[in-house]
């Protein structure tokens, strides 16, 4: 209970003490005016906290760094009597969100509406919600609170790049049962033609068939004969980086919110964050040239997901890259032979990793000499915190024959991986 309150209740007590002791009629009266006010303040303060409801309406559960979050609030005074005061506090996780408000004078049955425009900062899943109402009456004496408990998650996808200029060195074609495999993605290549059948799209229609036989007839495709790609990402917590970071002032973002064009791209200086946008971006490019993409990672545990193509693979690997932190896990050298069992010659390595310890450089030689084509995406982590010099890295890399793209921090991640890190 609030000070005032107490000091209230304090003189209602004394006043009737006085009345009693003394019987005087003026200290009754006053023991009765002290009696009627906290009396009344309570009630109206409870009239403010109750009769209303509040809605909030997200306009979607996911979103990405470098975007906005929105939502739309609607408070609403469901009876008759007006609320002079209502203050409106979120309690959500979510970096940088401020949904909350102070409404003041809500006549009878009437509403207020708001939308709350948020700056995507930290990928993440969050809590939105929950809610505390809370006001008081026209004297300060009672303040009271409700809970509206009800919450909902919102997951925020890392950020992702052009990354069209990034190259794969020459894959394997995989040959054999690889290229007779069917599939209902459109291909180049025919492996031959069926009855239609409800859900087909007519893009697939076979014509010249058709009308041989007189009834539809649907073409069904195989693979393309390329390899898949496999992202290897080091969360080894001993090889990150990170400097520290707090979200921006809310004051610095309206221009942000408002302008229709996007700002520049500004990650959180932490060696994770830019090895989960560039994975992220690659598995977006080859995503949407039907590659089959899949990610391998250890994080506090074992985490694979396999190999497969489409916008549901693309979301499945945006989903856990959006939660992945770094943990005392397995070194990468140890990441890369634990995992090499499960690719094959069809296969093609996208290492990511801000490591300099040349032993996942020797366990990528191996990979090679089996015939598994591999890229390196090196973090710079010396460029974040004190660190060991990633220079030597590079040469060692490309002395064993391995590309490698290399990331600062502060590089624009779609210039970084549009060029080859070049020895010294």
């Amino acid at each position: 209970m609030r000070r005032p309150a107490w000091i209230a209740i304090l003189l209602w007590f004394l006043s009737l003490l006085a009345a009693l002791n003394t019987g005087r009629e003026l200290l009754y009266n006053t023991f009765y005016m002290f009696t009627v006010l906290l009396v009344g303040s309570w009630l109206w303060a409870w009239s403010n906290i109750n009769g209303i409801s509040l809605g909030r309406l997200t306009r979607g559960r996911r979103s990405q760094v470098g975007k906005i979050a929105e939502e739309q609030f609607e408070v609403r005074n469901c009876s008759r009597l007006p609320k002079l005061w209502l203050e409106i506090r979120d309690h959500s996780t979510l970096p940088g969100h401020y949904p909350s408000r102070v409404v003041s004078s809500l006549g009878g049955h009437k509403r207020h509406l708001w939308i709350s425009r948020t700056s995507c900062y930290r990928r993440g899943e969050y809590r939105l919600g929950p809610i505390t109402l809370r006001s008081g009456d026209p004297l300060g004496i009672f303040e009271l609170t409700r809970a509206i408990p009800q919450t909902r998650t919102i997951i925020i996808y890392p950020a992702t790049v052009d990354v069209h200029q990034f190259q794969l060195p020459a894959g394997q074609m995989p040959g054999g049962e690889a290229t007779r495999r069917r599939t209902h993605y459109l291909s180049t290549h025919v492996s031959t033609i069926r009855d239609y059948v409800p859900g087909d799209s007519f893009n697939r229609i076979h014509w010249r068939s058709t009308a041989r036989t007189g009834q539809l007839m649907v073409k069904e495709f195989e693979l393309d004969p390329t390899s898949d790609l496999w992202l290897i990402l080091d969360l080894d917590a001993s090889t990150h980086r990170s400097q520290p970071w707090t979200v921006p002032n809310e004051s610095d973002r309206p221009a942000v919110l408002w302008r229709q064009a996007s700002p520049r791209l500004e990650l959180i200086p932490a060696t994770i964050e830019y090895a989960v946008t560039a994975a992220a971006s690659i598995a977006q490019r080859y995503s949407a040239e039907q590659r089959a993409v899949g990610l391998i990672t250890h994080s506090l545990h074992r985490t694979i997901i396999q190999c497969d193509r489409g916008q549901r693979q693309l979301n499945k690997i945006l989903e856990l890259l959006a939660v992945l932190e770094p943990t005392p896990t397995l070194a990468f050298d140890r990441l890369l032979m634990a995992e090499g069992h499960i690719l094959d010659r069809s296969s093609t390595i996208i290492a990511i990793t801000p490591s300099t310890d040349p032993t996942w450089i020797a366990a990528l030689r191996e990979l090679n000499r089996r015939g598994i084509q591999s890229t390196v995406i090196h973090i710079a982590a010396d460029s974040f915190a004190p660190a060991p010099q990633h220079q030597k890295t590079i040469n060692e890399l490309w002395a064993s024959n391995i590309p490698v793209y290399s990331i600062r921090r502060g590089d624009d991640i779609s210039a970084a991986l549009s060029a080859y890190a070049r020895p010294t």
